[in-house]
């Protein structure tokens, strides 16, 4: 079982990446947001991968963290309905942190916005993966949702990037200013990359605002 890529980077786009070690090149399907973290074409890449097997062939997927890599083989192992193609739009259109967000508050609408997840499949993906997420400390069980299907925002000083909620807030804070989720949360990674992890929301917000 392949878990990990380490080498050279000799291929990029956005949903694919080709890399070479030792010599062999191995072909990862990434989703979106790993994509816009991949270094130039000849240098170094670390890709955290899953190995599946199906009749007609197999195929490895590369994320730019373990925990993303996690949370796509529970999202395909546990959830009737998507397979590896979709969980990658999943991954391609919400970040980690936002998608285990819409899970923890059962929010239906947000997740039926990802391509090839309709209502039915978005009820599902919250029933199976709900309590395996856990609750959100700023968002327990019984807080209210924006209408629309955008998170409540809760944005206190001092709050880390660093915590799983941070960036959902940030995107949460985009969509009440009139962003599409999908610009939000590219927006938001952005942000993340240029000010760092540890960066307030506060200032997260006024990075992906460009001030």
């Amino acid at each position: 079982m392949i878990v990990s890529l380490s080498g050279i980077l000799i291929e990029a786009a956005i949903f694919r990446a080709v890399v070479d070690c030792g010599g062999v090149g191995y072909e990862v399907n990434i989703p979106v947001s790993t994509a816009e973290k991949l270094p130039k074409i000849g240098e170094k890449v670390r890709l955290f991968t899953l190995h599946t097997f199906r009749e007609d062939g197999q195929s490895l997927y590369g994320f730019h963290s373990a925990e993303e890599r996690d949370f796509f083989k529970m999202l395909i192992e546990k959830v009737s309905g998507i397979g590896p193609g979709i969980a990658l739009k999943i991954f391609s259109r919400l970040s980690l942190p936002v998608l285990r967000d819409a899970i923890r508050r059962s929010d239906v609408a947000l997740l039926s916005q990802c391509p090839g997840i309709g209502k039915k499949t978005a009820e599902r993906l919250v029933v199976e993966l709900r309590d395996k997420v856990g609750l959100s400390s700023g968002n327990a069980a019984g807080s209210p949702a924006k209408k629309g299907g955008e998170p409540a925002v809760a944005i206190s000083a001092g709050t880390s990037a660093g915590t799983v909620d941070a960036q959902a807030d940030a995107v949460a804070a985009l969509m009440s200013l009139g962003f599409k989720l999908a610009d939000a949360d590219k927006a938001v990674r952005a942000a993340v990359s240029k000010a760092g992890a540890d960066a307030p929301v506060e200032k997260l917000i006024r990075v992906a605002l460009g001030n």
